[in-house]
């Protein structure tokens, strides 16, 4: 017969196994999430917005079509492994030509922030970019129909005060200039609105086809690759991209590490999503390109005014909140 007490131990034993297991997974998460997109933000901004050569020699990067194909390239690879070890018979029955038109946005968004490096400082970069929910909430609402709690739309009001707060350049300002928007700020406008584009399109493929993500990552880059594959050889670029390579061989480690860690950060993403949810994930996510900012600031030497900490402490606040308590209710069935 057994011991009564050792019968109430092991329920308690698997529970604290299981409890360590789940700790151990989110330590797991954290760190690949961080790692990969600490150390992606620093290549890219190392690629971007190096410089290359000396004295009149000197040259920048500027080949934003060819990085984002290697980009592609190597996440449709990365997707499709994911697929062949843990999706193999899942059929995906979403149409072609949403993928299509969705890598349409998904393209331009990337190459247009990618661009914008040209333009404006890293941590300006990161900062535009993390105002995404914005033209998704917005696209969603025009587009979708959807409804949002109050406190989104309150979060929404905080990341747009912290934005403007931080691209606003007051006159008499060490650079002289009193202006909103440069180019930089338009391209990254425009990444925007194209990530709103993109969101809208996975929302609807996920609403009627149940695309999974790893096929929605594969087709989407499947079919970006081949846009950017016919754009730099229509435009010429793919001859002025390899002639620079041949000039500085060291881009092309740095691009195939800034592809790979961007394929491997978003799988690390996706599985943060499944075993802890989009909120775990979005503070993560959230925590990094804080993070990324101040090491942009401190190994890059980008200069920050205190307005301008003030304007990125608001935006982070926004979107720390927004994940706490902006999520749309779901909806019950009757």
């Amino acid at each position: 017969m057994r011991d009564p007490e050792r019968q109430q131990l092991e329920p308690e034993a698997g529970s604290m196994e299981a409890a360590v297991g789940s700790r151990l997974r989110l330590a797991l998460c954290f760190l690949g999430v961080f790692t990969c997109y600490f150390y992606y933000g620093i290549l890219q901004e190392t690629i971007t917005r190096g410089k290359y050569g000396e004295g009149e020699k000197q040259e920048k990067f500027t080949y934003a079509l060819s990085l984002v194909f290697i980009q592609c390239l190597i996440n449709a690879f990365f997707a499709r492994l994911l697929i062949q070890f843990f999706e193999k018979g899942r059929v995906d029955r979403t149409q072609n030509w949403l993928y299509a038109a969705c890598s349409l946005t998904y393209v331009g968004a990337m190459v247009s922030s990618n661009s914008a490096l040209q333009f404006v400082n890293y941590p300006t970069q990161v900062l535009g970019k993390s105002c995404k929910p914005i033209p998704v909430m917005l696209l969603g609402v025009t587009l979708l129909r959807k409804r949002y709690p109050l406190a989104k739309y309150l979060c929404v009001l905080l990341i747009v005060s912290g934005v403007a707060l931080f691209m606003y350049k007051p006159k008499g300002g060490a650079s002289g200039d009193n202006h909103l928007f440069g180019y930089g700020e338009l391209l990254l406008l425009l990444s925007l609105t194209l990530d709103g584009l993109t969101g809208v399109s996975q929302d609807h493929m996920r609403a009627h086809f149940q695309t999974g993500s790893n096929h929605m990552m594969l087709n989407i880059n499947v079919w970006s690759t081949l846009m950017l594959g016919a754009g730099i050889v229509f435009t010429g670029e793919l001859w002025e991209f390899l002639s620079f390579a041949e000039r500085y061989p060291s881009i092309l480690y740095n691009i195939m590490l800034f592809s790979l860690t961007s394929a491997l950060g978003q799988t690390f993403i996706f599985m943060t999503v499944v075993y802890f949810g989009p909120l775990t994930c979005s503070i993560i996510t959230t925590t990094r390109k804080f993070f990324t900012i101040l090491a942009s600031v401190i190994l890059f030497a980008n200069p920050i005014s205190q307005l301008q900490w003030l304007g990125t402490i608001l935006v982070f606040l926004g979107l720390g909140l927004d994940a706490k308590f902006g999520k749309t209710p779901k909806k019950t069935s009757h």
